[in-house]
């Protein structure tokens, strides 16, 4: 039986936060190899920390003299990246940070079984959607997301100039009758430029943001706050702690909210199943609570490597669904081709699409005019509706 009253936490991480930077310059690196050619391939870790990017994994080309020059650019895609997000500290600078190249060919052992259009790696992926918010998100994640949004927006604009780009949010969210209805608590951490600047000044800056992207309401006289409630945070991004990509996946899907498969999203081209399929199982359990087949939804897909088709389709619609959960599983492979190559064609992934999705989330996004967060459509709906 679900739980009806509850209260549920889940973070957001900034642009500036360390793993993000990784994330960003990972998925800039795959924009531009696709920006290239449509069927490059890319796998592609970051790491970073004091005065230091170290870039690494595979890459592959068709022409062998392209990729010899796009390996020449991977040190200006990361400055570029990091000057983006607003890193000009001391100890991490966009034009003074050391950069080192380690990115190689694709072993052609892996090469073999993408070419045959199976999947580039075994794995299973989850896609969930949930009626609570607009997007069909879970709330505590979809709004810790929208505050760090919002005062990036802030900072970047010159509105909130003592501001820098390292942060973190973590909302409370209290459920009643398996609605979100209140923020129990508020947590934030911002990095800032003096550090004669106190909490309490920091609070000042940023709770009309947060008043401003919460449902109204949500926030009551019992809500808790704690803004830098360590105190100073003048010291942040990668001098403050190293990043790594791929560090952030529960960030980077429902936060905590429904189950991951383990692999993570950033630096991969879609032949890879671990970014590509937990996107249709996202775009497929959308498609199904917006279809009104269930409130909420949890897909799961598996895959083998070299193998094309799915190995298995699972739905678990949590006593919500309007219909059997084997029933919607059957409509699912009819209504989407779920080999690699059928998401890649159906979702349009083959494009430099990626890195907006490095921060607030791979999910609950607006789809853009050119094809970024296509799975974030609900076209799918009335086709699934029509085969159940």
């Amino acid at each position: 039986m679900t739980r009806e009253n509850y209260v549920f936490t889940s973070e957001s991480v900034s642009e500036g936060h360390p793993d993000k930077v990784c994330d960003r310059i990972s998925d800039a690196i795959l924009d531009a190899f696709l920006a290239e050619e449509a069927n490059a391939r890319v796998a592609c870790e970051t790491f970073a920390t004091t005065g230091m990017v170290v870039i690494g994994g595979e890459v592959g080309l068709s022409d062998q003299d392209k990729l010899k020059n796009y390996m020449g650019r991977i040190a200006e895609i990361a400055r570029d990246c990091i000057k983006d997000i607003g890193y000009e500290q001391e100890q991490f600078h966009w034009n003074t940070c050391h950069v080192l190249n380690f990115l190689h060919e694709q072993s052609a052992h892996i090469a073999q079984g993408v070419d045959k259009d199976g999947a580039g790696d075994q794995g299973i992926m989850f896609g969930y959607a949930t009626n609570e918010t607009p997007e069909l998100m879970p709330a505590p994640i979809q709004y810790s997301h929208a505050i760090l949004r919002r005062l990036t927006e802030a900072r970047k604009s010159g509105a909130e100039p003592t501001l820098r780009p390292d942060a973190k949010s973590q909302l409370t969210v209290r459920y009643e009758h398996g609605k979100p209805v209140a923020v129990d608590s508020i947590v934030l951490s911002t990095q800032h430029a003096s550090e004669s600047q106190t909490s309490d000044d920091i609070r000042q800056i940023v709770e009309p943001y947060i008043r401003e992207v919460l449902p109204d309401g949500w926030i009551h006289d019992g809500t808790e706050w704690h803004v830098n409630p360590t105190g100073t945070f003048v010291i942040g991004g990668p001098d403050g702690d190293a990043g790594l990509t791929g560090r952030k996946i529960i960030v980077d899907t429902y936060g905590g909210a429904a189950p991951h498969g383990g692999g993570a999203f950033s630096g991969k081209d879609p032949t890879k199943v671990d970014r590509s399929a937990a996107y249709a199982a996202r775009y497929l359990a959308k498609n199904i609570v917006a279809a009104e087949l269930a409130d909420r939804c949890t897909l799961q897909l598996s895959y083998a490597i070299g193998v094309a088709k799915p190995l298995s389709i699972y739905v678990d619609t949590y006593g919500t669904g309007k219909v059997p959960e084997g029933v919607i599983e059957q409509a699912v492979a009819k209504v989407m081709d779920l080999t690699p190559r059928g998401i890649r064609e159906h979702l349009a992934l083959n494009r430099p699409i990626y890195a907006r999705t490095a921060a607030y989330g791979h999910f609950g996004r607006a789809p853009e005019a050119d094809g970024g967060f296509s799975w974030e459509r609900t076209d799918l709906a009335a086709e699934l509706k029509a085969n159940v």
